[in-house]
């Protein structure tokens, strides 16, 4: 009897053991799980100092970069180090910085890769390496820089689709989210609430544009964008509330909202020198208020990429996959993509994206190439979410279509 007793415990001690390691095992998963997803802010640390760095080269690099004389790189008095090739060699440094990160982290799935220890740890040698990566270009020769900046302009642009599909996905998803339900009653009121106030902040800045704008007959540009906004506006709400889409007024709301804010961000880069602009009028570019407007602005683009970076799961084409424990907790690869792209955009901001001209100090994103940008970003926007809204009528339509013909065939062998 006693070594049955001993058996049995055996037994049990040996049925618990299995239990308690997976049990550890979890509990190692978590912790290296809250790691990794902690380091995603430190990348984000990294890129706002470049920001800063490219800022700073940018309006006073030549007080310091003459130091670097003897590099032929800078020409004389390292004129070719600062303001715009000085952000462009900057944001090269930042950019090989991420591609090196991306390389090296790409396709890690698993916690316990050794790929996801690089990605999450080893913070001395990144901060060296990002070092490194920001002074080299100094040393590099301005042709190569040039290139460079034409190549940014294209990496920048991918950003901005990219930045778009996330926004359009966290919209749908919120939408989504506040749809009218029978058990949950507060969700609809929520809905209508938000939907409604976004209705009428897009409608009082369309009218507040107007008014500070397009106030004379000769802003016929300014006239031209916000009215083709508010034409965007009854197109999106007409679209959204029809009876064979039927998606409601939040979602177009929320997307109101945003094509409006670009709009005015669009015309608010508008040179100061215009007459329709109230840059000239206010003196946008000297005081307190400028100073505020400029961090406000590296913030946003910092988040804009963190955001964007972090939002891996929208441009999965298979999102049926169950995530498990040991998986990592967003992925890495796309992480740094997006962060790499970043750095081309931030360079385009600074430069307003011309190549060739000279920044004004305290100044981002400012000229006709950037408030063009913009725009074909507000109309890229809109038709996106149009074709969203459209899509799932289109393709119910052709399996409509192919289930008729394929009956109508059946009915007529039958015959």
């Amino acid at each position: 009897m006693v070594e049955d007793k001993i058996d049995d415990n055996e037994v049990e001690q040996r049925g618990e053991f299995p239990v308690v390691l997976l049990q550890q095992k979890s509990m190692e998963y978590s912790i290296i799980s809250k790691r990794s997803s902690r380091a995603r802010y430190s990348y984000g640390i990294i890129f706002l100092i470049t920001n800063l760095i490219a800022w700073f080269v940018r309006d006073y690099g030549e007080r310091i970069l003459p130091l670097l004389h003897y590099s032929k790189a800078c020409g004389d008095g390292g004129s070719e180090c600062s303001h715009t090739m000085g952000v462009l060699r900057v944001s090269l440094g930042c950019f090989i910085f991420f591609l090196v990160m991306f390389l090296t982290t790409c396709f890690t799935s698993k916690l316990y890769d050794v790929r996801n220890e690089w990605h999450s740890s080893w913070w001395i040698l990144k901060f060296l390496m990002s070092i490194i990566f920001t002074v080299i270009p100094f040393f590099v020769p301005s042709d190569y820089i040039q290139l460079y900046g034409e190549f940014a302009r294209v990496g920048a642009g991918v950003f901005l689709i990219l930045q778009l599909i996330s926004v359009i996905e966290f919209i749908t998803w919120w939408n989504n989210y506040w749809m009218p339900d029978e058990r949950k009653k507060q969700s609809c009121s929520l809905g209508l609430f938000m939907s409604t106030v976004c209705y009428i902040a897009s409608i009082c800045g369309i009218f507040v544009m107007y008014v500070l704008y397009a106030s004379k007959t000769s802003c016929i540009l300014n006239i031209f964008f916000i009215s083709w906004t508010a034409i965007l506006l009854v197109v999106m709400m007409a679209v959204s509330l029809h009876s064979k889409v039927n998606r409601g007024l939040l979602s177009s709301g929320i997307m109101a909202s945003y094509v409006v804010f670009l709009c005015w961000s669009a015309i608010r880069s508008e040179p100061a020198t215009q007459k329709c602009s109230s840059q000239q009028q206010n003196n946008a570019h000297g005081g307190w208020t400028t100073v505020i407007g400029f961090l406000i602005a590296i913030c946003a683009i910092v988040m804009a990429t963190f955001s964007t970076g972090i939002d891996s799961q929208t441009f999965q084409f298979r999102k049926d996959k169950v995530q498990s424990e040991d998986d990592v907790p967003y992925k890495y690869g796309f992480f740094h993509l997006v962060f790499s792209l970043g750095a081309m955009y931030f360079a385009m901001l600074f430069i307003s994206w011309n190549l060739d001209g000279l920044p004004r100090k305290w100044s981002i994103d400012v000229g006709w190439a950037s408030t063009w940008v913009k725009i074909v970003n507000e109309w890229f926007a809109a038709t996106i979410y149009l074709w969203k809204l459209i899509l799932p009528v289109v393709r119910q339509t052709k399996v409509m279509d192919h289930e008729e013909t394929e009956q109508q065939m059946d009915n007529s062998t039958s015959v």
